[in-house]
């Protein structure tokens, strides 16, 4: 029989994990190394690497590889705009489409660069089952895990990401639920956890209470745009400042700054100082350079970004109708969270030390694997109860929004409202989907539109139309609506704005 494994689709690393014998297991590379670099570089003769061999060639060809794509998932060319000039590669797309990521003469989407990240994992799995000796090898089925505050396109996108690679997606999991089950809390028999997560592009924080074996995620928060990797733009922006102007415009001596602030970043969560070295790069001089970087300084740069987690930590303990000193637990997760002036700030926030047993980089895919393993085999007596993190609602009259969801929601979850026409004789209604806490439909996000049409002529306000919402166990949309007096149904599973569509995910699995 085949396998199915779990699955961190992370913004700087990505992992997969199976349960064996009950416990469930990192995979790692003929070196134990179980860390996959979220990096995607395309070779001039068309060759395709993942993973070291491409982070490598960040350096060498910066221009023709991709990292942090997660940033992009599900995302329109106006939502990362600012940030598109900071990256080697070419980012481009249509306002109102899906982001289009350009490496040499290919241009790719982000659910396809994520698809190529998910095919080496899952090779790597299916390399792993076969050295095991098992004649059944092949993995085709995951569970792939989102941060908790990805809307509706992001999880969409995450989804097709998936086919694309192969794979069915039995569940997308948010990435603190995951953590919990990895730190084996349902084995509290009462308790309410916040589980803070600070990886390389986003940030989470849920408040979970655990009961004999019963996870209700009790509230959501977070940025999917806040991470490590804004910590990085910090420091090679300063590094930057001290070179001549040609070390901006050089995508290799860009790099090799980068490469050089994460090292100074990881010696700073164990040392008081270091020293961060540049070599000399053609046609820029003043170069070689090193600078000399204390813990204290560093921190000084990095404060705004940790401080932006504050904020939604307030909010999803206000959300669950909490306060720190109700927290029975704090857990750590996320790569970003051994820095010590985060342990710091989520120690003040919670008023007490943070659990960090697990290695952060690896519990989510451990989670991840003991969700699958449920799935498949009911193995283990634990029943999640998850929330949408994001309101969603239509646009009526005005622009203004009707909520039918609110965020916090337990899901699966449905909900529905009755509105009417506003005109005589109008035979048709345009509906549109958005998500969103604001009170008018512009400054919230478009997920869909779509139009109920064969509405008999009647008078304005005499029909009577049903717009039902169902979100399933992945967190993901579908609406109906309805004209009660005649039966007339439209139903649309949301595609987003942002998303690809069914024909163009087809088309990617055929390449």
């Amino acid at each position: 029989m085949s396998h199915v494994v779990g699955i961190d689709l992370g913004t700087t690393n990505s992992l997969v994990a199976y349960v064996k014998d009950g416990v469930p297991v990192i995979i790692g590379d003929e070196h134990g190394d179980g860390l996959v670099p979220s990096v995607v570089s395309l070779g001039a003769d068309g060759s395709i690497y993942v993973g070291r061999e491409a982070q490598r060639r960040l350096l060498t060809d910066p221009a023709r590889t991709v990292y942090s794509v997660k940033r992009f998932m599900g995302r329109g060319i106006g939502d990362v705009q600012s940030e598109a000039s900071l990256f080697p590669f070419s980012v481009g797309g249509e306002e109102g489409g899906v982001v289009r990521i350009g490496l040499g003469d290919r241009v790719l989407t982000p659910p396809e660069i994520s698809a190529l990240i998910l095919k080496e994992l899952k090779q790597r799995a299916e390399r792993h089952f076969l050295s095991q000796g098992e004649f059944d090898f092949e993995v085709d089925r995951a569970v792939i895990t989102v941060p908790a505050y990805f809307n509706d396109a992001q999880r969409t996108a995450t989804r097709d990401a998936g086919r694309i690679a192969g794979l069915e997606v039995l569940r997308i999991i948010n990435e603190p639920t995951a953590a919990s089950l990895a730190y084996g809390l349902d084995k509290r028999q009462l308790g309410t956890i916040a589980v803070y997560d600070l990886g390389g592009g986003t940030f989470d924080i849920s408040i979970l209470r655990v009961e004999g074996g019963v996870f209700q995620v009790l509230s959501t928060n977070g940025d999917t745009h806040l991470g490590g990797d804004d910590i990085d733009q910090l420091l090679v922006r300063r590094i930057l400042a001290d070179l001549p102007a040609a070390a901006a415009a050089n995508a290799e001596a860009v790099q090799a700054v980068r490469k050089a602030a994460v090292h100074a970043k990881w010696d700073l969560s164990e040392f008081e100082e270091t020293t961060l070295r540049l070599e000399s790069f053609p046609g820029v001089k003043s170069v070689p350079r090193e600078w000399r970087i204390t813990r204290s300084e560093f921190e000084d740069l990095a404060r705004p970004v940790v401080q932006r987690t504050v904020q939604p930590c307030r909010q999803a303990l206000a959300d669950a109708g909490l306060g720190p000193a109700d927290i029975d637990e704090v857990v750590l997760v996320g790569g970003s969270t051994r820095m010590p002036l985060v342990r710091r700030t989520v120690e003040w926030l919670f008023g007490q030390r943070p659990h960090s047993d697990l290695n952060p980089d690896e519990v989510v895919a451990l989670g991840a694997a003991i969700q699958a393993d449920i799935l498949t085999t009911g193995n283990r007596d634990i029943l999640l109860l998850d929330v949408t993190p994001l309101s969603l609602g239509i646009e009526t009259m005005g622009g203004a929004v009707s909520k039918i969801l609110f965020r916090n929601s337990p899901i699966p979850a449905s909900g529905s409202e009755m509105f009417t026409t506003f005109v005589d004789n109008q035979t048709a209604v345009d509906i549109h989907v958005l998500q969103g806490e604001r009170e008018l439909a512009a400054d919230n996000r478009s997920l869909a539109r779509f139009k109920l049409r064969g509405i008999p002529p009647m008078p304005a306000g005499l029909p009577r139309i049903q717009v039902r919402f169902q979100i399933d166990a992945n967190g993901i949309l579908s609406v109906t609506a309805r004209e009660l007096r005649t039966n007339i149904e439209q139903a649309i599973e949301v595609k987003p704005s942002y998303g690809l569509t069914d024909e163009e995910v087809e088309r990617m699995l055929l390449e």
